[in-house]
This record gives structure tokens, sequence and C-alpha cells, in this order.
């Protein structure tokens, strides 16, 4: 075994207890697909990240859909939509949190990479937060993350926070500032309302009616 290791590049010395036969003789070469990923996941996580120039390779060679994670290298996170950008498909970029991580749970992490995006990278408040909503819910194949009749009664209300130097939402997300939350609905039931994580939102919406 310690020859035929080393004939074949394998550098660690093995001992099986039994006879070996290559993986490959147990395909059934009349049942296999080619298999692709659908999603170039956490393009910008891991411990550490892939070389700024490999992930634009990554990005420029490929299909799939890019997703940008809150646990991860921020400039690497920048390089990446720069390079969908340039390349035309902000349509495949998609975020995450890649939580729990190291890190802990961030309940405010896809707010924080929108406004990454948006105040740092110069995409336009409200492209990055389609990443965090149709982009996903069509790549992911979800009855959410669109306002549309038949698609899931799920909502959050936003506006900007209060005493933000932003004039609106967008503006505010665009300055950097994390948005505040007033209202969550979820399948046309209100489920919460003030958010107590993000700031207060200058603006919150109010139950007239209870139906």
């Amino acid at each position: 075994m310690v020859a035929w290791a080393r004939k074949y590049g394998i550098q660690s010395t093995i001992h099986t207890g039994g006879p070996s036969i290559p993986g490959s003789g147990l395909i059934d070469k009349d049942v296999v697909l080619e298999a692709d990923a659908d999603v170039i996941g956490h393009i910008n996580g891991g411990h550490t990240s892939l070389p700024e120039a490999h992930v634009c390779e990554l990005c420029e060679r490929s299909t799939r859909a890019i997703e940008i994670v809150h646990n991860g290298n921020e400039r690497t996170a920048i390089a990446a939509v720069h390079t969908a950008r340039d390349r035309k498909c902000l349509h495949r970029v998609i975020l995450g949190t890649d939580g729990p991580a190291g890190s802990g749970v961030q309940p405010l992490g896809i707010l924080r990479v929108i406004s990454l995006l948006s105040s740092l990278g110069g995409i336009p408040a409200e492209q990055a937060f389609c990443f965090a909503t149709g982009n996903t819910a069509r790549i992911r194949g979800l009855d959410c993350g669109l306002i549309k009749t038949g698609r899931a009664a799920d909502f959050v209300f936003l506006d900007r926070a209060q005493h933000t130097a932003g004039k609106g939402l967008l503006e505010s997300v665009a300055l950097g500032d994390i948005p505040g939350v007033g209202m969550v609905v979820i399948d046309g039931v209100v489920r919460c309302q003030r958010s107590r994580n993000t700031p207060p939102a200058t603006q919150i919406p109010v139950v007239i009616q209870e139906t």
C-alpha cells in the first residue's frame, strides 16, 4: 500500500487492513450526470478569504449565484459585488450571515451587509435590498421575497433610524446607517412590532383595526 500511495501522489501512509479499489470503480457510467453548484457559497467567507483575484475570477468565469456573507472579509465582499456589477450580473448576488460562527449570531447581519455594500461598495441601497429579497427568493425557489399578488404575505416595515443624516430610508443606508424595523408581518399576521435590536425607526406602523 505504501508504494502504491507514493506512486499516485498520496502523501500519507495508510494501513487499510484489507483490499482497496479506486473510488471511481463504484460509479455507474449510465447514471452519471454533470454535477455543478448552483451557488458560490460564502464567496468572501471562511476563516480567511480567498485571494481577491481568485474571488473575482470565480465571479467572472461562473454563471452561478454569488453569496456574500456577514461573517467574512469585507474587502473581498466589495470586490465580489464590484465584479458582479462590472459584468452586469448583480441579479446573481445574494446575501447570508454564515452564522452562527465564532463571533456568535448576528440578528442584524443581513442589514449590516446591505449597509456595507451600499455605503462602502457604492451599490444603490435599493439594489442591495434586492440582493437579500427578490434575488434570494428567485435563486432558492422561495414563495417570499417579493411584494406581489400570489406571494407569501410576509413584510418587514422599515424606516430610517432616528437622527440619521439621511433624509430617507435609502439615503440613510447609503450613508452607512442601519434602518429601524417598525413591524414584521408573517403570513398576513403581525408577529412583532418595534424592534429592540435595530435603532428606533423614525416612523413606525400602527395597527388601526384587528381582523
